[in-house]
């Protein structure tokens, strides 16, 4: 049997999605019998380009990126955007609300207005390209990862789960956090990650985006009745949900904060 070929490539973004595949140490052996990796800077010197599968970390941020992943799409049978930079914007679009000249100005101090050139928002792959599956979280879960690898290697779609990570709070047994006053958005986002956090007494980012059908005015709600502001919802959700038409779902809902 042929072991399809896969590429890993990154955009705006840490490359830790592309560290945590390569942190799942006991599991490569079977990953390079499964699959054929034929570029990853991060771990190979070889690379070609007749790779089947394409797994892409990061946002778009600059006009060559959008070039250079439709180019990938072009080759690639099946792109997978990995982690939240890639399906959502990621950390980046935090900056979408600020003008290109006005961040210049902030971050250089005036003095390389013109110098750098950048898209006017940091994009998810889909806004560029066609995205086949995504693999979200900050970063994303290796066993998931690995999950997907085997479905597609078989031939079969992954599956991601479109409940809350509220319900997997309650699978573990994990007390609700907003009951301690503190402000988590587990009721919005998308499961998949365990509830991780919120089992370590973290609260949930939505680094996963949200799930399918969220509920921003029952978190506003929920969050007032808590003793919380509705608007801390709305500037939690700006970590990782920023991108204008991630936020489009949620701000109509929720008063922003101050000063954005």
């Amino acid at each position: 049997m042929t072991r399809p070929k896969v590429a890993f490539f990154s955009f705006g973004s840490c490359e830790g999605c592309q560290l945590q595949v390569l942190s799942a140490e006991d599991a490569l052996p079977d990953l390079l019998r499964a699959v054929e990796i034929v570029n990853f800077r991060e771990a190979v010197d070889e690379r070609r380009d007749d790779y089947e599968v394409a797994f892409v970390e990061g946002s778009l941020v600059r006009p060559a990126d959008v070039e250079q992943v439709q180019g990938i799409r072009k080759r690639a049978r099946i792109l997978v955007a990995l982690g939240a930079c890639a399906c959502l914007g990621g950390v980046n679009a935090i900056r979408n609300r600020r003008s290109v000249a006005e961040l210049a100005r902030e971050v250089y101090g005036g003095r390389r207005d013109g110098v750098f050139t950048t898209l006017p928002d940091a994009s998810p792959l889909s806004s560029a390209v066609l995205v086949d599956y995504e693999l979200r979280g900050c970063p994303i879960d290796r066993d998931e990862f690995l999950e997907a690898v085997r479905s597609l290697a078989a031939g079969t779609v992954p599956v991601t789960p479109a409940y809350a990570v509220c319900v997997e709070c309650t699978l573990r047994g994990t007390a609700c956090l907003l009951e301690r006053g503190v402000p988590c958005l587990g009721g919005v986002a998308r499961a998949g990650c365990g509830a991780v956090c919120p089992a370590y007494g973290a609260p949930c980012e939505a680094c996963r985006g949200c799930h399918d059908v969220p509920n921003f005015e029952a978190l506003g709600e929920a969050f007032a009745r808590h003793g919380m502001a509705r608007a801390v919802a709305a500037e939690k959700l700006q970590l990782f949900n920023n991108y204008r038409e991630v936020r489009e779902t949620w701000e109509r809902a929720l008063p922003s904060p101050s000063g954005t």
